[in-house]
């Protein structure tokens, strides 16, 4: 197989105006001294500080400029002079170019170590240190992508339709024939995309594709203008060869190609089926989404007479599980399509003691009604930006034991700092090898209010 063409040149950046500014595509020698959070080198070179995607501490290597600003500069390996002995060979060729996986020169397991310094730091930060430690929980190194958007454009002077993904640090399509953290239900149904679309009678009305991976797999195809007969009737025929689903999304909402169609997944500790519609949230590795919330539910332990508070609920994926433990589930969500379809899992699951409720989990939450009941638990799983007004509002409201699942350990930290505040202890903490060869941090910490705390 060819290897694909490098991304488009990337367009030059000014630095804030100032006439030192490095121009993007420099290219400069540079030796690593230390890893960053996400995995990027650290090299330092007449005052600036360089992020170096693809480098690794005691390297020196040939850097090409991404962008700068100020006293900091992000670049990515363009040619290794002095490799270290930790250096492992990536499987995927694309490495490099692809802007999805960026640790895949680094061992698995040293990348769940750097996740976990990555969650101790920012918690130091903050000047947080939990009672204990739990191992890592940890999932594949490949093969665990259930869900992937993909892009798609039409080059007009080509005449020719890209697939693939976004480059590092442009906009460019990366022509990927394949992907190694997809799951291997999708790798067929992905590697036939650009053979179809090129063979389109009208190409220019194609949009982005994602790809489902669930009790069905699926194609969703975003498109600007209304298909040609002949495309749809190729679309429908390579999904069909594919034993896969078919959505449209044109104007509004995402639409199934025949009645009846449905997105799930299972959570087959549970008995629970889970459905989804595209657009909706769904954690992207199913064998970590399992082993998360058995631990979720293992930590907070859960009574049969407790009442417990379950913010950012989502789809159901910790409120369902949690109604099979205790008396009750008061469950909030600030995405009504999301929440609706929540509240028909529960139905569908024949779970009758949890209750929803649409809230803007940004803002406080003393006015509501259900915040006015008495709560021995919650468990909360918030977006990047944390949840800074939901854990002040847990706190006035005296919750014994708070769950808290975090994509982000910087906002997790800053949110820890007002729980111990206000009188908690981080009892446990731990990552999440959620999403394996990148840069991404799971985490999960369990805070009990310190007169809760059993000796």
């Amino acid at each position: 197989m060819s290897r694909p063409k490098a991304p488009k040149t990337l367009r030059f950046q000014p630095a804030g105006g100032e006439r030192n500014s490095l121009p993007v595509g420099k290219k400069q020698v540079l030796n690593i001294e230390r890893l960053a959070h996400d995995g990027r080198g650290i090299a330092f070179l007449e005052g600036r500080t360089w992020f170096v995607s693809g480098a690794l501490p005691g390297e020196q290597v040939q850097v090409q400029v991404l962008s700068a600003r100020s006293k900091v500069v992000e670049a990515q390996v363009v040619a290794i002079q002095t490799s270290s002995p930790e250096r492992i060979t990536p499987e995927c060729q694309w490495v490099g170019q692809c802007g999805g996986c960026t640790l895949q020169h680094i061992s698995h397991a040293q990348q769940v170590s750097l996740k976990h310094d990555n969650l101790v730091e920012q918690l130091n930060r903050e000047g947080v240190t939990p009672l204990a430690w739990a191992e890592p929980l940890v999932g594949p190194a490949f093969a665990y992508r259930r869900r992937a958007r993909i892009a798609v454009r039409y080059e007009v002077k080509q005449k020719h339709v890209e697939v693939g993904f976004r480059g590092l640090a442009t906009t460019a399509i990366v022509e990927v024939q394949n992907c190694a953290i997809l799951v291997e239900d999708l790798q067929p149904l992905f590697a036939g995309l650009a053979t179809l679309f090129n063979a389109f009678q009208q190409p220019q009305t194609l949009g982005h594709v994602e790809l489902f991976s669930g009790r069905s797999n699926a194609l969703l195809l975003r498109h600007t203008q209304a298909l040609h007969a002949d495309d749809l009737q190729q679309l429908r025929a390579y999904c069909a060869g594919h034993n896969a689903q078919l959505w449209l999304q044109g104007i509004g909402e995402p639409q199934p190609d025949q009645a009846g169609q449905t997105l799930s997944y299972q959570l087959p500790e549970f008995g629970l089926d889970i459905a989804y519609q595209p657009g909706d949230f769904v954690q992207v590795n199913a064998q970590m989404n399992e082993a998360m919330i058995a631990q979720a539910l293992d930590w907070l332990a859960p009574q049969a007479d407790e009442r417990v508070l379950d913010l950012f609920c989502g789809l159901g994926n910790f409120a369902l599980p949690l109604a099979q433990k205790v008396k009750e589930v008061v469950a909030v969500e600030g995405v009504e399509s999301m929440l609706a379809r929540a509240n028909e899992n529960a139905q569908a699951n024949q779970l009758n003691n949890v209750h929803f409720f649409h809230a803007d989990l940004s803002t406080s939450l003393r006015d509501k009604e259900w915040s006015k009941q008495t709560y021995a638990a919650a468990l909360l799983d918030p977006p990047r930006e944390g949840a800074q007004a939901a854990v002040t509002d847990l706190a006035k409201m005296k919750v014994a034991r708070i769950l808290y699942v975090s994509c982000n350990p910087a906002t997790l930290a800053r949110d820890a700092a007002v729980l111990i505040a206000r009188g908690y202890r981080l009892h446990k903490a731990c990552v999440l090898d959620m999403f394996a060869q990148t840069g991404h941090t799971e985490a999960m910490a369990l805070f009990v209010k310190k007169e809760a705390v059993k000796n």
